[in-house]
C-alpha cells in the first residue's frame, strides 16, 4: 500500500541567472511555458497526486512569487517560507522551513521543473515505491540520455536495488536528478550551517545506503535558459 504524503515544499527562492535577460523583471518559477508558469505545472502536479499543504520558499522577487501563487489559496494549505533576507540554497530552506514539514515524509520539488508523466504519474510512482524503513531520500531521476537541453554528464549511477552512487570524477554517469524527490524530515538534522545544499542530507543517505532512485518514464527538460524555451514548445506542439 503506498505511503500516504500530505505534504509538500516547493524550492521557489533561487535568482536564475542562467535564465537571464529573462529574469531580470520575473522569477523563474514564473516564465511561461506551455501557456502557464512553470511553478503553475509543478502545482498541477501536486494537487494530482492529492498533497494538502505546500510550502513554497521565496527570496527572489518573492513579491511576484507570492501574489501569483494566491489563486491556489483555496485549494491547499499554502504556506510562504520568507527567505527575503538571505537566500539560504536548497538544504538550508528546508531547515528554515523545518517546523512546518511535519515528520511524515514529505514530497520536494523544484520550482523551475518540467516535466510530463508516463502511464503513471511521477509522484505516484514515487509514493508506491516509498519504503521509510529503508529510504531517508528517494530521488526521481532521468535517464541522462533522455534529458532534454541538459549538458552535464549525469549525477548518479544506480544498482539493481535502486540504491544510488555518485558519478566519479571525470566519468559519466547514467542518471540525471530531476528536482523532484521525497524526503524523511529526520534526515533534516545537524545542518553545516544556514545557508548549504541539500547535497550534504543525499550524502550522509548514500553512506547510510538509505539514498535510493526510480526512473522517471515520461519526458523531463532540463528549462535552465532562454534557449530552452522553444526546444520544450516544439516538443509539445509535436505531441
Amino acid at each position: 500500500m503506498a505511503t500516504e504524503i500530505n505534504t509538500a515544499m516547493v524550492m521557489a527562492a533561487g535568482l536564475g541567472k542562467r535564465m537571464r535577460p529573462l529574469t531580470a523583471t520575473r522569477p523563474k518559477p514564473l516564465i511561461r511555458v506551455a501557456g502557464k508558469a512553470l511553478i503553475d505545472h509543478v502545482f498541477e502536479h501536486l494537487l494530482a497526486a492529492g498533497v494538502e499543504r505546500i510550502i513554497v520558499n521565496v527570496h527572489y522577487l518573492a513579491d511576484a512569487v507570492e501574489a501569483h501563487l494566491a489563486r491556489y489559496a483555496h485549494r491547499v494549505e499554502l504556506i510562504f517560507s520568507d527567505e527575503r533576507v538571505t537566500l539560504l540554497e536548497t538544504g538550508g530552506g528546508m531547515m528554515h522551513a523545518r517546523s512546518w514539514l511535519g515528520d511524515a515524509p514529505f514530497f520536494c520539488v523544484n520550482a523551475d521543473n518540467f516535466w510530463i508523466d508516463g502511464a503513471v504519474p511521477s509522484l505516484d510512482m514515487l509514493r508506491a515505491r516509498w519504503d521509510l524503513e529503508a529510504m531517508d531520500a528517494l530521488l526521481l531521476l532521468v535517464p541522462l540520455a533522455h534529458a532534454q537541453c541538459h549538458g552535464g554528464r549525469g549525477d548518479f549511477h544506480m544498482d539493481a536495488l535502486g540504491r544510488i552512487a555518485r558519478r566519479k570524477h571525470g566519468r559519466v554517469a547514467p542518471f540525471v536528478m530531476s528536482g523532484v524527490q521525497i524526503l524523511n524530515p529526520a534526515i533534516l538534522a545537524d545542518p553545516p550551517g544556514a545557508i548549504f545544499s541539500t547535497n550534504i542530507f543525499w550524502d550522509r543517505a548514500i553512506a547510510r545506503q538509505r539514498c535510493y532512485g526510480i526512473a522517471h518514464s515520461g519526458l523531463w527538460f532540463d528549462v535552465g535558459t532562454p534557449q530552452a524555451l522553444p526546444v520544450v514548445e516544439a516538443a509539445l506542439a509535436d505531441g
